[in-house]
């Protein structure tokens, strides 16, 4: 009966060991497929004043790969097509209150989005 018990034991906990590791093992495996599908591509925002005070922004993108990307700022959203290892030009705000912080940048792999390839 002793026999029985120890070797209880030891096929319960092998058991909690096997399924802990396949947990683990897909909770691995989930992380490693999820991050690249968040990926998102490096981009470099700058923003200053131009002479006459109002607020500019460039984006430059520090990817090998073609991206498309908006500027948005008050409702006005400019699209545009950024070459890999480029910068955009200077977007400018169309009032003086504007700041940095009423721009908004988007960016994302041209190759994601087919509509706005050129033909």
């Amino acid at each position: 009966m002793a026999f029985n018990a120890k070797l209880n034991i030891i096929f319960y906990n092998d058991l909690k060991n096997r399924i802990m590791f396949s947990k683990f093992f897909t909770f691995f495996i989930i992380l490693l497929l999820s991050s690249s599908a968040f990926a998102m591509p490096k981009i470099n925002v700058k923003h200053q004043r131009n002479v006459k005070g109002f607020a500019e922004i460039q984006v430059s993108n520090a990817t090998m790969e073609n991206l498309i990307c908006h500027v948005a700022i008050d409702g006005y959203k400019m699209l545009f097509r950024l070459k890999a290892i480029e910068t955009s030009k200077w977007y400018t705000a169309t009032d003086i209150r504007f700041n940095h912080r009423h721009f908004s940048v988007w960016c994302d792999y041209l190759k994601l989005h087919p509509k706005y390839q050129e033909k």
